[in-house]
């Protein structure tokens, strides 16, 4: 289960909160469990601050506390602060990330499921697409999407393994294994019955909760072998 510790303390000199902070990630490299720092800042009270720290689970967490070099680095803090910081300590129990489940209904309920009705309700009206399959560089407009999903699922019975997913803030990164059952005309190629597998990554960047652009990286050699076009 995951685990988040927040940090709660007033300063006037954050400058030399942040220098310590930069210090610690230093001298901890290869040692500290942290997996997510957020440092943020009261926007009614200048001088109070929040750091949030999450951890991949509470005994992780305390693996890090025992660090030799987060003590000092924390005893340092507290000299920079008006009074001791406050700690909460926290148990994650949701952690919804909704750019990621957008990304993921793409690929389950639009590309595989069909839903193509569903296009405009993710994709931003002026969408920019780059495809390592397309001769243009880019292309703009959410009807890139709706027209090159008819193209493959015209062309292919498929589905999408999504392997592994990475987000980062507006960014959603997707590497996936692609399977598909070759039943109709694609560039050139008459149906061939063949059943093909192709890996691939998407890069998809979010805008307002839209996708606002993405980039496509596929083995697009490894599909015409199988298709005996190579």
């Amino acid at each position: 289960m995951k685990f988040v510790q927040i940090i709660d303390y007033k300063t006037d000199r954050f400058d030399g909160v942040n220098a310590l902070m930069d210090q610690w990630v230093e001298k901890t490299k290869g040692k500290r469990t942290t997996s997510h720092l957020i440092m943020g800042k009261d926007r009614s009270e200048g001088s109070h601050y929040v750091d949030i720290v999450e951890f991949p689970s509470y005994e992780e967490a305390m693996r890090n506390s025992k660090l030799p070099e987060t003590d000092r680095i924390f005893q340092e803090m507290v000299a920079l602060c008006d009074g001791m910081p406050s700690f909460t300590d926290l148990d994650v129990v949701r952690d919804d990330q909704l750019n990621s489940a957008t990304a993921r209904r793409f690929f389950h309920e639009i590309a595989v499921g069909g839903n193509l009705d569903a296009i405009d309700e993710i994709f931003a009206a002026d969408y920019i697409d780059h495809d390592v399959a397309s001769e243009e560089e880019s292309e703009v407009g959410s009807d890139v999407i709706r027209r090159d999903l008819t193209m493959w699922r015209d062309a292919f019975d498929f589905t999408f393994e999504l392997d592994r997913q990475v987000a980062d803030g507006d960014d959603v990164c997707l590497l996936w294994t692609w399977s598909g059952k070759h039943k109709g005309e694609f560039q050139g190629i008459p149906a061939t019955g063949e059943q093909c597998t192709m890996t691939g990554t998407t890069i998809f960047r979010f805008q307002g909760g839209k996708i606002q652009e993405g980039w496509w990286h596929f083995d697009l050699m490894r599909l015409m072998r199988q298709l005996g076009a190579l």
